[in-house]
């Protein structure tokens, strides 16, 4: 501990208050948070029953593989009531509807 009537001080600088940043603007923070997509909460670190799965993109007309995809994550606390099927499902087809309506 200090000497009596000397006092620590913090740096501004030490608050966790602003986003991690490099020189180019990229965030470098060591844990970015995800959120569930069907119930939006948040997905803490300790979730060991959380999931992201990623689905890939078609063409509507061809069928092919488009070369990208769309994530999902799905907390443990969906999967824990056996919820986790129905959720993708709803969630890709919401997707699919979103895309078929911004292609016409």
């Amino acid at each position: 501990w200090p000497a009596q009537g000397k006092f620590l001080t913090l740096s501004p600088h030490s608050a966790r208050s602003q986003n991690m940043q490099n020189e180019n603007g990229d965030n470098v923070d060591l844990y970015i948070p995800r959120k569930c997509s069907w119930t939006n909460r948040l997905i803490r670190a300790k979730d060991h029953g959380s999931v992201q799965i990623n689905v890939a993109n078609v063409d509507p007309v061809t069928g092919l593989y488009t070369g990208e995809t769309s994530a999902y994550a799905l907390s443990g606390y969906v999967r824990d009531k056996s919820e986790g099927d129905m959720a993708l499902t709803a969630l890709v087809e919401a997707n699919d509807k979103k895309a078929a309506a911004s292609q016409e």
